[in-house]
């Protein structure tokens, strides 16, 4: 149960941002950065280093513009499943002691919902970001802290960090029913994003 909740925990930080959750689960296991880390293993930690890097910047930097918030949305929305199942799987494999006694149909399970539940995350926001036109500063700084805090509360607080992850969840399914009502009673013909004057 421990295993799952720091599992969701770190999912629901690649529900947020791509490189950022997958940098700090390399750096926090010093010893072996990346090598258990399911397909991040694969390549050089040198170049995994460098990836992630680079596009973490890009994220920090970028998504306080307007452009940059476009791009990411695109990016973050097919790769948020990805990014979630990798940090599921990572982690549960991490914070459990005998991670050779489990099965390895347990951590696809934990893959495949930690990758539902970014999607959902991503989802909302994409959900957002398209009534607003753009999303305001505070979020992002938000997004960029809460990424952050969800990676270390998977490592130490993992009850903390689950019930976080949940309580994402029952927001993003709240306001995606309030976005979803906003839609529906918009005024026929006027552009999701318009602001009247």
């Amino acid at each position: 149960m421990i295993a799952l909740l720091a599992a969701l925990s770190a999912s629901a930080a690649g529900g947020l941002r791509i490189a950022l959750p997958l940098l700090l689960i390399g750096l926090l296991q010093s010893d072996t950065l990346w090598a258990r880390v399911p397909l991040l293993s694969r390549f050089s930690p040198e170049v995994t280093l460098g990836v992630l890097v680079s596009w973490s910047l890009f994220e920090l930097f970028a998504s306080k513009q307007l452009w940059g918030q476009r791009l990411l949305q695109l990016v973050q929305l097919i790769l948020s499943p990805l990014v979630g199942a990798i940090m599921g799987m990572a982690i549960a494999t991490a914070t459990t002691t005998e991670a050779s006694d489990i099965p390895e149909i347990s951590i696809a399970i934990v893959g495949i919902v930690g990758g539902l539940l970014a999607l959902v995350l991503q989802l909302v926001q994409v959900g957002w970001f398209y009534r607003l036109g753009k999303l305001p500063l505070w979020v992002i700084l938000s997004q960029d802290g809460l990424c952050v805090a969800l990676v270390l509360l998977a490592f130490d607080s993992p009850k903390e960090g689950g019930t976080i992850a949940l309580l994402l969840l029952w927001l993003a399914i709240r306001s995606s029913q309030e976005w979803y009502k906003w839609y529906l009673n918009r005024p026929r013909g006027q552009h999701p994003t318009h602001k009247p004057d």
